[in-house]
């Protein structure tokens, strides 16, 4: 395969595998933190995953409050995505390191969840500025971002009218994710 086909056949597995994964996710930590499944927002997550997680929940039934079903499906389209792109490139990958680059994989994409929410919860709060009621996407965002920043809100001083707790989580968030990468890196050095 030439270098351009295979960086459009990198692209287009990636995009494909990372927007479903996405989707997943999202279902996944809006499950967590009991956000309103009636949202309209919420509903399209739910249309675009039902298909393939329900039948999967048939067979895999929920540990307590996780979503088992939605937890292992990430794991394996990560991983398929991983393995098709090694093949793409020709460069095969031992299973184990694909099994551990999945896994963190995983943990990045759930910060990046985070970081994401927080800085456009923080954009509409400026165009916004009162919760942007009515807003099924601020709704979502308070639900998925709340359970994260209350507890900072508590250890911070409070500053009258601004909260300083997104930028606070944002910068937490970020060094979880410089040390989930130092982390992969070790781990993969032992395989």
């Amino acid at each position: 395969m030439s270098s351009t086909g295979q960086e459009l056949a990198l692209f287009l597995v990636g995009t494909a595998f990372s927007i479903y994964i996405t989707l997943l996710m999202l279902r996944f930590l809006l499950a967590l933190v009991r956000a309103d499944f009636y949202n309209p927002v919420s509903q399209t997550i739910v249309k675009l995953t039902n298909p393939v997680l329900v039948p999967l929940r048939r067979v895999i039934p929920p540990v307590g409050k996780t979503d088992t079903a939605a937890v292992l499906l990430m794991w394996v389209l990560q991983l398929l995505e991983l393995w098709l792109k090694t093949l793409i490139v020709g460069q095969p990958i031992p299973v184990a390191a694909l099994v551990v680059v999945s896994l963190f994989e995983l943990a990045k994409l759930a910060i990046w969840v985070y970081i994401i929410a927080l800085f456009v919860q923080a954009i509409l709060s400026w165009v916004a500025p009162h919760g942007g009621h009515g807003n099924p996407v601020a709704a979502i965002l308070y639900y998925l971002t709340e359970p994260l920043l209350r507890p900072i809100r508590r250890l911070l001083p409070d500053t009258g009218m601004m909260d300083f707790s997104p930028m606070a989580a944002m910068i937490g968030l970020y060094v979880l994710l410089i040390l989930v990468n130092g982390l992969m890196r070790s781990v993969l050095g032992l395989l």
